[in-house]
């Protein structure tokens, strides 16, 4: 279903709430063809649709030069068609979605006014880049996107020539644009430079840096600050203030057709409010006197980011000023879409639509799948739980409170929660400033995230043993996300820090109980768990304490056929994390195989600590006969917890290792591509038919 709307809507600030309406800003840009003062109203959504849209004008754009014959209504007509395309190509792939319907205008007038691929466009994070990909020539691979052999989530070099700079993790853009800036300058090219970053990632402390480096080598650059005061949840903090105070001045610092700053009133505000502020304009925090003019950067705006004609105009004007220019647009995340417009957070990405409401509505509750719990809403329950029998505990996220399960215990528990926004660093070392003193910080991190604060976690925290326990999510492969966000590292990056306490849970029931465990010990802890569901242990309270660096025996599995039996053979699957119950299975399937010559005897073990390792259990294994170690992780085989094991077999046990075969299953020196967690898992080998596979060839080659 579709709205026609005769005007935007800017985007939300804390206080201060205006309509827009459209403004006729065609006289400093040269559009081909005629100019069209009005534009034509942007049409709004407010269902997905589920059989592809007529899109005629969009169809004939395979590459941004397609863009440049358009005049004005043409480009305005793209913009609706993209948005619909965007709609209905998200809701066949899932994805990420409110930031890109929010760019759309952007993209159109980015792509419009640059020569790309020769002028570098680089994107932040790239939550924000589908429009990107379907202007250069992958419209009709887009319903591919995060699935396996189909697009990237995110901008990929190896993906496209038009993708500049490879991203995923946020805060990226400047430098990248920057370093590409001096190279061009280096290379006496006459290439120009635009980066695009969101005022969520601007609070990353590498973007700040870049800023300041900019400045420092004079370097010709455009920045678009691109505001919707939202990261995945709201902006917060000081700098978020300080863009809401731009906006609700009702001041904006314009461009002029040569390129020079003009303070206006924003055009969109009422013609007697103007009026009432403009006899007061020397006694308000004018937006010519704000971050980035202070650093050293041609600062202008705020402006509509909806209004594609305005933006033709200023970018027109901006990206031909020398020097670090930042010109700063709101936008609303969502733009178009209206339960989106209505439900930012919610719709920061979304599903496939599998089904059409009806079918939905008519199955039966017989076929609905049981409700697992997320291992992040494990870690969210045990907080709440915690804090209520601790005031000590005070909860640390860098803008993943959604993600990381901590919504209910931020509600519940307001002042021992803090949202540091994205800043990873800061947040590591705001717990270990916090540990100090009497209280028991737990930053809740991404793995891939946590490499960003891989100094700070040495340095701050574990150099001076300090009592900080880190849940950490995300470790392991993440599916359709990729290899950006693949929590892959975190084993070999931890293990060899002192002082480091590490914990692999194998279900929810045990992660709740290792993150009680790891809170009440005395010291610098991890609890690594999984993207997703477990499978659906119930959670026994109240919470217990396991002993640290104690592994438990899951199961021991006797051979049944004869040929077995008289093998003198016995194989120890040391299993870490969720791998536990693969090693099960995997264990069960070798002993049911009659023709194999394979082990008499299986343990499965849960080692369930990496660090202190169960080194006594693997003795006793020793001392009982078994002939064949073998290590299951969802982890690098470098470095991992399979190479823990190697180290002590190696340094410890007098030659004995001599007569053991030693096998490490996980993950190979590289990089794994995007599709499903499962489809990963088998190209790994680490789904169970994989692992079976491994430790048949293992027997059949003795």
């Amino acid at each position: 279903m579709q709205q026609y709307s005769n005007s935007t809507k800017p985007k939300p600030a804390p206080s201060h709430q205006m309509d827009s309406s459209s403004v006729d800003s065609s006289a400093d840009v040269a559009i081909s063809e005629s100019v069209v003062n009005k534009p034509t109203a942007m049409r709004l959504f407010s269902e997905i649709p589920t059989s592809r849209p007529t899109t005629p004008l969009l169809d004939t754009i395979n590459s941004p030069a397609d863009l440049k014959p358009l005049n004005q209504q043409q480009l305005l007509t793209l913009a609706d068609e993209l948005r619909e395309y965007l709609l209905y190509s998200a809701g066949q792939s899932g994805g990420h979605f409110g930031a890109n319907l929010g760019v759309v205008e952007l993209t159109i007038a980015l792509h419009y006014l640059l020569d790309t691929p020769k002028d570098k466009l680089v994107w932040d994070v790239g939550h924000q880049a589908y429009a990107h990909k379907v202007l250069t020539g992958r419209r009709d691979r887009l319903s591919t996107i995060r699935s396996k052999q189909g697009l990237t989530a995110f901008p990929e070099r190896q993906e496209s020539e038009y993708d500049t700079f490879g991203v995923g993790h946020s805060s990226t853009s400047i430098s990248a644009g920057l370093g590409m800036s001096l190279a061009l300058r280096h290379l006496k090219s006459d290439a120009k430079v635009a980066c695009v970053i969101g005022d969520g990632a601007m609070t990353g402390g590498m973007a700040f840096e870049a800023l300041n480096d900019a400045v420092q080598q004079d370097a010709d650059l455009l920045v678009v600050l691109n505001d919707n005061d939202m990261s995945i949840s709201c902006s917060i903090g000081g700098f978020s203030r300080h863009l809401a105070m731009l906006w609700e001045s009702g001041y904006q610092v314009d461009i002029t057709a040569k390129g020079k700053p003009k303070l206006t009133h924003r055009p969109e505000m009422p013609l007697s409010e103007r009026r009432a502020r403009h006899s007061a304009l020397r006694d308000i925090p004018k937006v010519a006197d704000n971050l980035f003019k202070a650093i050293g950067f041609s600062y202008f705006g705020p402006f509509d980011g909806h209004d594609l004609p305005e933006l033709l105009r200023v970018l027109e004007c901006a990206k031909n000023v020398s020097g670090p220019v930042l010109v700063h647009v709101y936008t609303t995340k969502g733009k178009g879409f209206i339960p989106a417009e209505g439900d930012p957070v919610k719709y920061h990405a979304i599903s496939k639509i599998l089904q059409q409401p009806e079918a939905q509505q008519a199955q039966s509750e017989a076929t609905k799948p049981v409700v697992k719990k997320k291992y992040s809403q494990v870690f969210g329950e045990f907080l709440c739980d915690k804090a209520a029998v601790d005031n000590k505990l005070i909860a640390i996220t860098p803008a993943m409170e959604e993600g990381s399960g901590m919504t209910e215990f931020a509600q519940q528990y307001p002042e021992q929660f803090f949202d540091v926004a994205i800043a990873e660093q800061h947040a590591v070392t705001l717990a270990a400033g916090m540990a100090t003193l009497d209280v028991k910080p737990i930053v809740a991190i991404y793995s891939t995230f946590l490499q960003r604060g891989y100094d700070q976690l040495i340095h701050d925290v574990a150099l001076q043993n300090l009592d900080v326990t880190f849940g950490i999510d995300r470790a392991g492969l993440v599916g359709e996300d990729g290899a950006t966000h693949a929590g892959v590292f975190d084993l070999a990056y931890m293990r060899c820090v002192p002082n480091l306490v590490i914990a692999t849970p194998k279900d929810e029931n045990e992660c709740y109980h290792l993150l009680n465990t790891c809170y009440d010990y005395k010291g610098a802890t991890a609890v690594r768990y999984p993207r997703g569901t477990g499978p659906g242990v119930e959670i026994t309270k109240p919470a217990q304490n396991y002993e640290v660096g104690k592994a438990v025996v899951d199961a021991v599995y006797q051979a049944q056929d004869s040929a077995q039996n008289s093998n003198s053979q016995k194989l120890a699957l040391l299993a870490f994390g969720p791998m536990a119950a693969t090693a099960d299975a995997a264990a069960k399937a070798l002993m049911a195989e009659t023709d194999l010559q394979g082990p008499a005897e299986i343990s499965v073990v849960n080692m369930r600590w990496v660090k202190p390792l169960d080194t006594q259990l693997i003795d006793e294994l020793i001392a009982k006969g078994y002939t064949h170690i073998v290590t299951l992780e969802e982890h690098a085989v470098m470095g991992g917890a399979g190479s823990a094991v190697n180290e002590y077999l190696l340094n410890h046990t007098s030659g004995i290792e001599q007569q053991l075969d030693i096998k490490n299953i996980g993950i190979a020196d590289e990089f794994i591509a995007h599709g499903s967690h499962d489809e990963q898992l088998a190209d790994c080998g680490l789904d169970v038919a994989g692992v079976t596979s491994q430790l048949r060839r293992l027997f059949a080659a003795q």
